[in-house]
């Protein structure tokens, strides 16, 4: 707009001395007209305005799922549920202990998006905060309720990326109002200073943020539900009870356990297919929803999709062949037996361990691990066109082994493991090789409140209730239910892993756990017990994660010649270092383990607001 003022001046001053002398001209000229009206204060100044700001936020909150190499992954894959699965060359995050500095690559496809949390995280929360600053510049709210509904959204966006934040960094600057002029003077907030922050913010939020509203927008559930992981992490058990029993309670939600909406008449099929059905999520039939991002095809801001099948299933149109020796699959979409459709174009970027796949599968009844929507290689066939006619295994089931045991897969890491179908199975009609099309995704479902609540008693020691509250998951599943006595931290992650794969930020949930093994110095289920003055270098993610995965620490290495490796103080990111040091008046803290550290300061402990 600037630059055509100046053109548009330029060009009369040309004209004023042309024609008849620049003595002659009006000085009005000097004055730059506008183009346009744009500006914050009048933007802001109406209540649709700052519902526009909040879209922002939503959109920033879809972009976690969506895409090719979702942010989400990196979530995964520092955890015990999944590992990176590119084989085939360096930089994956695979040897973490080379590959994961503050300096790396740190938002990259092919790399990791650690940095990706950091900035889009802090994107968020100045989105948030602009609503903040500005709620009361509107003169239209048709009530106090409506400045107040807009204002706990706001509550909750901002309360949301300090959750994620706290537990994948620790302690971060705390920025509570819209910064308007530069500004290089942020210092680190102690972790549990920002949390009980939030905590207040969402307790107002509460009474009126809405419990009804429309999909893809936030409800009072969701802000129930991120009150309870708060009070979760803070440690303040009671509350966690309290807050997950109001949205247990309220009327708004249940459990889905009958079958629902579009495949619902399809008899080979159950709740369990029905509950992530793209179709199904958003449907206000779905009652167990409560907070979901929507991206949908044709749809005016929509991504390019989820590509989930991309991520999450196996590379098998390639390395693996038949007993004969033969060249066994490809993912053509015009193939004779047209696999790619079935199963979609997977290159394996996030491998499930045999954690994830085997060990936590305790019930042979369980719906999420039954055929049709749990996949393994053996459903898959032999579908290759070129050797339909002379390879006797043409159209015949895979086979990782031949009679004499002589390995069929080139690349078991990559092209080799099981994958939950019914999550990761999203029709792709804009793409011939489908990769995961459009689709809604749930942030927030009602199945994770009970699983919530049930580590909040097993944190007050009351298994009992913590047991009725994980058997309401299990038996809609089909499996027999838990006895108190086998409730700890260990069966309430497995439930987890079962129910919320590719769903919740896994990572971030096992570092809230660690944090309070540390601060309660509770015995864990692997008769260890910790503290917060090694976290470190002694905590509990670390001992999960190496207890269950099997390929950290365990001499594994891809193709390429990358090892995997993890170390304890992977229970932090590092704060990418460009954060740091262009932060020349201030002091971002770094995470012990990486470089930087020796130049922290003590976080601050008082909300001091950063503007």
């Amino acid at each position: 707009m600037k630059i055509k003022s100046i053109i548009y001046s330029l060009k009369k001053v040309a004209v004023c001395s042309l024609l008849i002398g620049i003595a002659s001209c009006s000085e009005d000229w000097l004055d730059p007209k506008p183009l346009s009206f744009y500006a914050p204060a009048n933007t802001y100044d109406a209540a649709s305005g700052l519902w526009g700001a909040l879209v922002a936020c939503e959109r920033n909150m879809r972009h976690e799922w969506t895409g090719d190499s979702p942010p989400i992954l990196t979530e995964l894959i520092f955890s015990e549920v999944a590992v990176e699965g590119t084989t085939d060359k360096s930089g994956p995050a695979q040897d973490l202990n080379l590959m994961i500095t503050p300096d790396a690559q740190l938002n990259h496809t092919d790399y990791n998006k650690i940095g990706w949390y950091w900035y889009e995280g802090f994107k968020g929360i100045k989105y948030a905060n602009v609503v903040i600053s500005r709620i009361d510049d509107p003169l239209d709210y048709q009530s106090e309720a409506e400045r107040n509904h807009i204002l706990g959204t706001a509550y909750f966006h901002r309360a949301l990326r300090y959750y994620r934040l706290t537990q994948q960094f620790g302690d971060v600057p705390l920025l509570l109002n819209e910064i308007r002029i530069p500004k290089l003077d942020f210092y680190s907030t102690d972790r549990e200073v920002i949390l009980r922050k939030m905590k207040e913010d969402l307790e107002w939020a509460e009474e009126w943020v809405p419990a009804i509203i429309d999909r893809g927008k936030v409800p009072k559930g969701a802000i129930q539900h991120l009150l309870t992981k708060i009070n979760l992490a803070l440690g303040e058990f009671e509350d966690a009870v309290q807050s997950a029993t109001r949205l247990i309670d309220g009327g708004s939600h249940a459990l889905m356990t009958n079958r629902f909406g579009v495949d619902a008449g399809n008899s080979d099929r159950n709740i369990i297919w029905d509950l992530h059905r793209p179709q199904n999520k958003g449907d206000f039939t779905n009652t167990e929803t409560i907070l979901l991002v929507m991206d949908r095809i044709d749809t005016d801001g929509n991504s390019g999709g989820m590509e989930s099948m991309r991520q999450a299933v196996p590379f098998w149109s390639t390395n693996i062949n038949t007993p004969a020796g033969n060249r066994g699959t490809t993912d053509q979409p015009n193939d004779p037996i047209p696999q790619v459709a079935y199963v979609g174009r997977g290159i394996g970027r996030m491998r499930g361990t045999w954690y994830s796949q085997h060990t936590i599968w305790d019930d042979e009844n369980d719906l999420r691990h039954a055929p049709g929507n749990w996949m393994t290689m053996e459903d898959l066939v032999y579908n290759n066109p070129n050797i339909r006619d002379t390879d006797p295994f043409y159209g015949q089931n895979l086979q990782m082994r031949n009679e004499n045991g002589q390995l069929l897969v080139v690349d078991t890491i990559r092209s080799w493991f099981d994958w939950p179908h019914y999550k990761v199975f999203i029709p792709d009609p804009q793409r011939v090789q489908p990769s995961g099309g459009h689709s809604d995704w749930y942030i927030f479902r009602l199945a994770e409140t009970y699983l919530l609540r049930a580590e909040a008693y097993y944190w007050l020691d009351n298994l009992a209730s913590a047991a009725d509250d994980l058997n309401q998951i299990r038996t809609r599943a089909g499996s027999a239910p838990y006895s108190p006595a086998e409730i700890n931290i260990g069966s309430i992650l497995d439930e987890r892993a079962r129910e919320l794969y590719y769903e919740e930020p896994r990572k971030t949930e096992l570092t809230r756990m660690a944090y309070l093994f540390a601060k309660t110095g509770k015995a864990a289920y692997n008769g260890k017990s910790y503290n917060m003055a090694n976290f470190s270098t002694d905590n509990f993610y670390f001992d999960r994660v190496i207890e269950k995965s099997d390929f950290y620490n365990k001499g594994v290495r891809t193709r390429h010649g990358d090892e995997y490796t993890m170390s304890p103080y992977h229970v932090l990111w590092p704060v990418p270092a460009n954060a740091i040091n262009s932060n020349t008046k201030g002091v971002i803290n770094q995470n012990a383990g990486y470089s930087g550290f020796e130049n922290n300061v003590p976080p601050l402990t008082t909300i001091e607001s950063e503007e």
